[in-house]
């Protein structure tokens, strides 16, 4: 049986087997997947010695996204891009392929839930690896403007320049931010410690769609924040987690399965 898992530290909170075991079914695909914690001064090692006993792929999440990307042999354009991989394959020739499927994880999840971004004007809230990722395969689907704000204005400044060649990105202080935008993804981690990034409320307005990459059984912090403000409509990162997960399966076993019926399982367990 082919063998796949999960790295990270820590790693026991992950529901990417429970997902990846509901994928194997759907698509009658033989595979076992498994968490395994990585000494935070051993990822490589760890990994190396996974693939050395057979196995066949893996997902790569906090903190080693970066070490990651230093690992593979081979990447893909859009890991090139986020300078991060969440993905790792064994070629038939040995090579290691890595690759980054958050972006596009995100992207599937908007248009799953009706978020057409041609057109709009997005707000990026946050500059670190989620935010990276992110940014290519937003600006592919031709936003008006993409504005990405952070606490630090220079990582966002940094971003923006590195991303310019692709589409119209700008950077921005979070404590500047004004304008009224269209959808707002917060990529930060605020929500995990139940706070909010220094925003000003009258961002938020009735047509606004807000999304953050955070979930939980009930709304983040950010999106009860913005609810309460009159927010149109409210998305957490569930179903970014679960479509990136689903790109992941597909790099794998070349098959694509479905993630409506996953989503809804995986709401229904939190609960």
């Amino acid at each position: 049986m082919d063998r796949y898992a999960v790295f990270g530290n820590p790693i026991k909170h992950s529901k990417s087997p429970y997902i990846h075991t509901l994928f194997a079914r759907q698509t009658q695909q033989a595979l076992s997947y498994e968490r395994i914690e990585a000494p935070l001064d051993g990822f490589a090692a760890a990994v190396m010695s996974f693939f050395a006993q057979g196995g066949k792929g893996c997902n790569i999440t906090v903190p080693f996204k970066e070490e990651a990307f230093h690992l593979a042999s081979a990447l893909s354009s859009r890991a090139q891009l986020a300078g991060a991989v969440n993905t790792l394959k064994l070629t038939d020739d040995g090579l290691l392929w890595g690759d980054n499927t958050d972006g596009a994880g995100l992207i599937q999840d908007l248009h799953f839930n009706g978020v057409a971004i041609s057109g709009l004007r997005v707000l990026l809230l946050g500059a670190g690896g989620a935010a990276r990722g992110a940014i290519g395969p937003l600006l592919a689907e031709q936003p008006a403007q993409l504005v990405v704000a952070n606490r630090t204005v220079s990582k966002a400044e940094a971003l923006a320049e590195l991303f310019q060649p692709l589409g119209p990105v700008t950077a921005s202080a979070l404590h500047l931010l004004d304008g009224k935008f269209d959808l707002i993804i917060n990529s930060t981690s605020a929500s995990l410690d139940g706070r909010v990034p220094e925003l000003a409320g009258s961002l938020i307005h009735p047509d606004i769609t807000v999304y953050d990459m955070m979930y939980g059984v009930t709304d983040t912090a950010f999106n009860a924040w913005a609810r309460k403000l009159g927010a149109y409509r409210i998305m957490d990162g569930l179903g970014m987690l679960v479509s990136q997960a689903a790109e992941s399966f597909a790099i794998w076993r070349g098959i694509r399965p479905g993630t409506r019926q996953v989503i809804t399982e995986l709401r229904r367990n939190m609960g």
